[in-house]
């Protein structure tokens, strides 16, 4: 799947399935790259998964498989470290929320308690 992802290409294809279904004609029509050649480019994210396609007729439509770059940003993660600001805005965050909390009037919390009721 890195091959695939490796050429600007084929990220760029990946990039206008991520709108809609196009035939090949339509990607290739974006390019200035000869027809053939955006097939083969076509012919390798198919292969890799991250694109499928159909015949309607005479055209072959392709779409987008998000399953396949699920995966990829899953296993991805693993190597991102959170930063420290990360882990302090969400004790922030927290903090602030418990604030809010603890500031409530209780006429405040039984009309919460009514409505959710």
């Amino acid at each position: 799947m890195a091959a695939a992802l490796a050429d600007p290409v084929r990220r760029q294809i990946l990039e206008m399935l991520r709108e809609q279904q196009l035939s090949a004609g339509e990607i290739a029509e974006r390019f200035s790259i000869s027809r053939p050649a955006v097939s083969r480019h076509l012919r390798v994210l198919r292969a890799s998964g991250l694109v499928s396609d159909h015949l309607v007729g005479r055209q072959r439509f392709y779409v987008l498989d998000v399953e396949k770059l699920v995966e990829l940003m899953q296993w991805l993660t693993q190597f991102v470290q959170p930063s420290g600001w990360e882990h302090r805005l969400d004790a922030l965050e927290t903090e602030v929320y418990r604030t809010r909390r603890d500031r409530r009037s209780p006429a405040q919390l039984d009309d919460i308690e009514e409505h959710s009721a």
